[in-house]
């Protein structure tokens, strides 16, 4: 069941949302070694794909501020190993001072009914008399739809590399209200990433 819930994250972050509620889980520590100016970015979806796109967002918003920011999807391929090791070889290669991680904790889905407008199509023809005309009025109307709510929420830690300790934590919730027979439009990924940074900037994890 779990699996399924990661794979289903996949969707879900592609559509788009309102801006996500964050909470403060974990406060910073006034012993952590913030702000940091290098940071190693992780996030644990089953999708590849999925976790480069997130990635490739919070990196391209950490850069912009000055940080130097790296997403760990850039020096890995689908083949490998997503464990402790894989990232403390990589904090080690690129000498980051911190790792930000990102993963799925919770996932809430609701349903119901949606009826849609009618559809109106009118014919106006003249008549053999002045200022009469004759209106033929034709309806659609479709079967109701299904509209899904999806409540989704990340949670956020900021480990030191100094400390090897968890100095931050955060999570974000997002409502994703979606038609079942719309096509995918817009993104969340800027939204979550925007969220998660501005948490990072207003509790002074990042260097000015």
């Amino acid at each position: 069941m779990k699996k399924i819930t990661l794979s289903f994250i996949a969707t879900l972050l592609v559509s788009a949302c309102a801006g996500p509620n964050v909470t403060r889980v974990q406060p910073l520590a006034e012993s952590a070694d913030a702000p940091f100016n290098s940071v190693l970015v992780v996030s644990l979806f089953s999708s590849f794909d999925m976790r480069r796109y997130f990635e490739k967002e919070v990196v391209k918003q950490l850069q912009a501020r000055g940080i130097e920011a790296v997403a760990s999807t850039s020096m890995m391929n689908t083949k490998t190993p997503v464990n402790r090791d894989t990232f403390l070889a990589m904090v080690e290669k690129l000498d980051s001072d911190a790792v930000l991680l990102t993963q799925l904790v919770d996932l809430n889905t609701s349903s119901k009914e949606k009826d849609f407008r009618a559809q109106s199509t009118y014919n106006v023809r003249p008549t053999y008399y002045y200022n009469v005309w004759s209106v033929e009025l034709e309806e659609y109307v479709q079967p109701p739809g299904l509209e899904l709510k999806h409540q989704v929420t990340l949670a956020t830690q900021v480990f030191s590399v100094r400390s090897k300790e968890s100095v931050w934590a955060i999570e974000t919730e997002s409502t994703i209200t979606r038609d079942i027979n719309e096509q995918r439009h817009g993104s969340s990924l800027p939204k979550e990433a925007s969220a998660i940074i501005n948490a990072m900037t207003r509790d002074g994890l990042l260097a000015r």
